[in-house]
């Protein structure tokens, strides 16, 4: 399958990206348009990493965070995205609460700051596995909480593996 999709993905942006080719040499060359399609991603990602396009990232962060109607929306999105390797958002820490009978533990992420207005629960997501997408959401106790030391990027690897790779740190 994953190779089914990437052959698809290689067709459809060659297909789409033909007319580059037909404009700089006069005719279609095949592979050419993908070319510059990664080019252009390449040098997209150099310019954001530098000061000015750092600038402009957050700039565009600024006026979107204040726009009244997208506002809600960006705010959401933005905490949901700041996914592993971040230091802020949902999935910023990693955690282990029990499950509903108390026996077993479900592994889970948080920010690792209470809920307002109750300064003793957590806001916890546990994804499903092997599909992290879905999940669900719980309120626990502190106490029943037990962060662990590990990246949000090793939890997500022991959930798409279905459980096929579990770092030395969950078992401490």
């Amino acid at each position: 399958v994953p190779v089914a999709v990437t052959g698809f993905i290689i067709w459809y942006v060659d297909n789409r990206t033909r007319g580059i080719s037909q404009y700089l040499f006069g005719r279609q060359i095949p592979v050419v348009g993908i070319l510059i399609a990664l080019a252009a991603i390449y040098l997209c990602g150099l310019v954001a990493t530098t000061l000015l396009g750092r600038f402009f990232l957050r700039l565009i962060d600024a006026i979107l965070s204040r726009l009244p109607i997208l506002r809600q929306f960006y705010v959401a999105w933005k905490q949901i995205a700041l996914t592993p390797g971040g230091t802020e958002g949902t999935f910023s820490r990693v955690v282990l609460i029990p499950d509903e009978t108390g026996v077993t533990h479900l592994l889970g992420f948080s920010s690792g700051r209470t809920i307002d207005g109750d300064d003793q629960t957590y806001c916890v997501f546990v994804p499903a596995a092997p599909n992290p997408v879905n999940g669900r959401l719980y309120f626990v106790r502190k106490e029943k909480c037990v962060f662990i030391d590990v990246l949000p990027d090793e939890a997500f690897k022991v959930i798409l593996s279905t459980g096929n790779y579990i770092p030395p740190a969950v078992g401490e």
